[in-house]
């Protein structure tokens, strides 16, 4: 197995609340669902019994308005602290409020339930736009999700500097913001190069500072998300669009859990691949 310095842990990110903006943390703990608290929470529309997600954003784009942030660190995965919501007006709440759900409710002109449990067979909504290089045009398709969780697909999803840094360079008048693409965890490559050199990294195994390690599942396809208004950043489907055309849809890394422990800001990263 040959092992190599890859890089350094640039930010970190939790997000409680599926579809919300989250928190930028200087340490998070690895358990084998994930980032501890990492989307342990979701709303339910309950007009379609389907999970509310930005990638619907005809319904959902305004999530990206709210800012989620758990009022104490999680200890265990078993019992999750509150959360403390940032609403779209300035005002806040917490998850723990008797009127929680006629809050937020209104907030989003739509019937939804907070849930911190999962229910069977979760699914939500998704829309692709017309982009070349995704797999449907201008629908909406219905993605079903890992069974117990709130994830779309993976439990920890990475990406580099080099891999947005790549994208700006092919399109200067985008902004490439890491939020657009919602990692728990932003790369800074030990080799400075405008590259997606990430892509090359599947298949293998990252060890992250002293314990952690995750199987490299798959690359990252891209979706809608990433183009809407959020955290002061205008709608632009090109953002989309650039991925598409030059990436085949795919920026950053889906990764599972190995061995669990703390991921910590500068954190050094290798790869473990097969010689």
């Amino acid at each position: 197995m040959a092992r190599m310095l890859v890089g350094t842990v640039a930010s970190l990110w939790r997000y409680p609340v599926k579809s919300m903006l989250g928190e930028k943390l200087d340490a998070v703990e690895v358990v084998e669902q994930g980032i501890l608290g990492d989307r342990a929470y979701a709303l339910w529309d309950k007009q379609t019994s389907r999970v509310a997600s930005a990638k619907n954003p005809k319904k959902w784009a305004k999530l990206l308005e709210f800012q989620a942030a758990y009022v104490e660190s999680p200890q265990t995965q078993e019992a999750m602290p509150a959360v403390q919501f940032a609403l779209p007006d300035g005002s806040s709440t917490t998850s723990d409020a008797t009127d929680i759900n006629t809050t937020l409710s209104q907030v989003l002109g739509r019937q939804v339930q907070l849930l911190s449990s999962v229910p069977e067979a979760p699914s939500l909504d998704q829309y692709w736009p017309d982009v070349a290089g995704t797999a449907h045009q201008d629908k909406v398709t219905q993605l079903f999700m890992p069974p117990g969780t709130f994830f779309d697909s993976c439990p920890i999803h990475l990406i580099t500097t080099a891999t947005l840094a790549r994208l700006q360079e092919l399109y200067p008048a985008g902004q490439f913001e890491p939020c657009r693409f919602r990692p728990n965890v932003l790369i800074e490559p030990a080799i400075a190069d405008i590259t997606f050199v990430e892509n090359d990294w599947v298949g293998g195994i990252l060890a992250i500072g002293d314990r952690v390690r995750l199987s490299i599942d798959t690359a990252c396809p891209r979706c809608v998300v990433t183009t809407l208004a959020q955290a002061g950043l205008p709608n632009d489907l090109n953002i989309l669009r650039t991925t598409a055309q030059h990436n085949n849809v795919i920026a950053g890394i889906r990764t599972s859990v190995l061995q669990t422990g703390a991921i910590r800001l500068n954190d050094p990263i290798w790869l473990e691949q097969p010689a």
